[in-house]
């Protein structure tokens, strides 16, 4: 009876990585698909990007079940307890993020009502550190890896740099032309939602740090002088 109840438990902390993980990938779909329907002009994959919003949603509250289904049934200690608690401040953040995604798929479908503009290219490469944050967060999360989640959270230094570079470019290219005003505009949003993708993959790293150490992070010499642990 016993050893029954210990592999029920396993299987749902199992099922509640996995249930992570599927939103993970959801979402950076989501993003793939909001930043190639800006540099195509794809007003039909910016639409399924705000449909398909719904279903992370979804799993956010599948997730949040679960992981109270299991404090109330196993009430789980030390570990376990950190992990469980974990997973719903995780779930929380992939949720926005996807929400990101969809906010940018609407950019997109402003940018269809006007004329193209090169600017549009620099997205891509504006995503792509935080798309490799989210991705190495959830694996620090999946393998508790601390030293992954510390990488993760020092890439974000590197998106504000990005990021600032290209509202520098967006900025001149305004007041070069005022007919680039509006399409500058949208793409100023959208890159906005690209760097808060940054901020919740760090605040992801920050939740697996507190899982593995059992300490707060804003105690750590991270958080107070953002130095190497």
């Amino acid at each position: 009876m016993i050893q029954h109840i210990v592999k029920a438990y396993d299987e749902e902390l199992k099922k509640l990585h996995d249930l992570i993980r599927y939103m993970g990938e959801l979402t950076l779909s989501q993003i793939n698909k909001a930043i190639q329907s800006i540099v195509d002009r794809d007003a039909e994959l910016a639409r399924e990007v705000i449909s398909e919003d719904q279903k992370i949603n979804l799993l956010e509250i599948r997730v949040d079940e679960l992981a109270t289904r299991i404090l109330a049934l196993r009430q789980p200690v030390a570990s376990d307890l950190r992990t469980v608690i974990a997973s719903l401040k995780i779930s929380n953040q992939v949720e926005r993020i996807a929400d990101y995604a969809a906010n940018i798929a609407k950019f997109s479908l402003n940018l269809q009502k006007l004329p193209s503009f090169e600017e549009v290219e620099g997205l891509p490469i504006l995503i792509e550190i935080p798309k490799q944050m989210i991705e190495s967060a959830l694996i620090a999360f999946e393998k508790a890896d601390l030293n992954l989640a510390i990488k993760v959270w020092h890439m974000d230094s590197e998106v504000d740099k990005l990021y600032k570079a290209y509202l520098q470019n967006l900025f001149a290219a305004m007041i070069a032309d005022p007919k680039n005003v509006n399409p500058c505009t949208q793409l100023l949003f959208a890159a906005k939602n690209i760097e808060r993708i940054g901020d919740q993959s760090q605040n992801i790293a920050e939740a697996v740090y507190t899982m593995i150490t059992g300490k707060p992070f804003q105690e750590s010499d991270l958080a107070k002088n953002g130095s190497k642990i």
